[in-house]
């Protein structure tokens, strides 16, 4: 995201499609969806973005309901929407799922995704792109990223590089 802003909105993406073969670590994720939720309002602040877009595999209903529910929850307790966590920062979240796999890392990627998803459009997210498509900042993140983030956050730079070697430092998950 530019370091200054264009006066032009921004709006952070969380890739969680999962459209790699025999990959099932956005799923195993998305089991902690408040820490989703958490990183979404922490990478949102830092880029400036008035809201989260969350991009998830049409087949993962279970985990979309469960990220829907817990959404809910964070409304009702303010730690979204207007004011979010007393802050004085405005944040919300979007759940977009998708029909197939269409792999969302930037906004021509992203505006395909949800052009050729006939059967769940955001339709105030799509105006608002119709409207100035070139001009809104999108910043595409893969929800692994954005899920460890609080933890980081939480107990420090330092302990999530003690893990691994130099220059390859930090957690990562596979699926074998």
């Amino acid at each position: 995201m530019p370091k200054v802003s264009d006066g032009h909105p921004s709006y952070l993406v969380v890739n969680a499609d999962e459209s790699e073969p025999e990959i099932c670590k956005d799923k195993e994720i998305m089991r902690q969806v408040h820490k989703l939720l958490d990183g979404c309002l922490i990478a949102g602040v830092g880029m400036r973005a008035s809201a989260a877009y969350i991009y998830i595999r049409g087949e993962y209903v279970n985990e979309r309901k469960n990220l829907e529910r817990a959404r809910k929850e964070a409304y009702e307790a303010g730690l979204l929407g207007k004011n979010a966590c007393a802050s004085g920062y405005d944040f919300d979240v979007h759940i977009h799922f998708g029909a197939g796999a269409s792999f969302v890392v930037n906004k021509q990627h992203f505006w395909r995704a949800l052009k050729e998803n006939k059967g769940n459009q955001d339709w105030s997210l799509l105006s608002l792109l119709m409207q100035d498509y070139m001009a809104v900042q999108l910043q595409s993140q893969m929800l692994e990223t954005v899920a460890v983030s609080p933890t980081i956050l939480r107990r420090g730079p330092e302990w999530f590089s003690s893990f691994g070697r130099k220059n390859n430092s930090g957690t990562k998950l596979f699926c074998v």
